[in-house]
């Protein structure tokens, strides 16, 4: 198999000792297969046992390696190191503070996904003995484009509008509250209305469309926030028109 040298630029930061981030290079021979995490997992295994990053899955599925590579937010199990040139730049996610090196602090994610109750809500709870909530494929197929979210956080790392505001909400939360809403098994769309109709909700979102590039899932996050602003809408001109109908 062939085999190619890459210098890879790492971003260092080690809170205890440093007093900003700087880079690191490493030469490291890749195979021809390899993704960019592989190169780094090299790194970590042969020449610098200090460096610092998360990784779980290796399928892109878990969500936890995303990285930005030569300027894009990208799931590192899936960015080929073949379709890079032989320097390659990788720096943690960006719009987030560095825990340390390649690790990002998620808890502003973690506090605004849970803001927006991303879960089936019922006016009634559902005794276990009533048997499954089923719902046909039809009903299925509304919603889950927007379900195959793995919170893997690149989004967040490309929108422009949280890294100038980060009270918005973001394009993730905001796409499984959109999920969520459009849950035929769901009753909770007004409980979450608070948050996610409100100005740091969907409408501080200026539509620019990056979240949706550099989704790994094809979630489209920015359409689920735009659905979200017409749905928004017309429950807003509704209350004024039909003030007895329930939301």
């Amino acid at each position: 198999m062939r085999e190619t040298i890459h210098q890879l630029e790492v971003l260092r930061y080690d809170p205890e000792t440093d007093t900003a981030p700087h880079f690191q290079t490493y030469a490291v021979t890749c195979q021809e297969d390899w993704v960019v995490l592989d190169a780094i997992n090299y790194v970590k295994e042969n020449l610098d046992r200090t460096l610092s990053y998360r990784w779980s899955c290796h399928m892109a599925v878990c969500g936890s390696c995303g990285m930005v590579v030569n300027g894009e937010p990208v799931l590192s199990c899936h960015a080929f190191v073949r379709d890079y040139p032989e320097k390659i730049r990788v720096e943690p996610l960006a719009n987030f503070p560095i825990e340390r090196d390649l690790v990002v602090a998620i808890d502003d994610f973690v506090e605004k996904l849970t803001s927006v109750k991303p879960y089936i809500i019922s006016a009634e709870e559902r005794p276990v003995e009533s048997g499954e909530n089923l719902q046909s494929p039809e009903q299925l197929a509304v919603f889950k484009q927007y379900a195959d979210c793995i919170n893997c956080l690149l989004c967040y790392s490309a929108c422009p509008q949280y890294a100038l505001n980060d009270s918005f909400i973001g394009p993730a939360a905001l796409a499984l509250a959109h999920r969520y809403n459009l849950d035929s098994r769901d009753e909770g769309r007004s409980a979450r209305a608070d948050v996610v109709a409100s100005n740091p909700g969907i409408w501080e979102c200026s539509f620019v469309g990056a979240c949706s590039e550099v989704c790994p899932k094809d979630v489209d996050p920015a359409a689920a926030i735009q659905q979200t602003k017409i749905a928004s809408t017309v429950d807003y001109f509704m209350r004024f028109l039909m003030p007895w109908r329930k939301q």
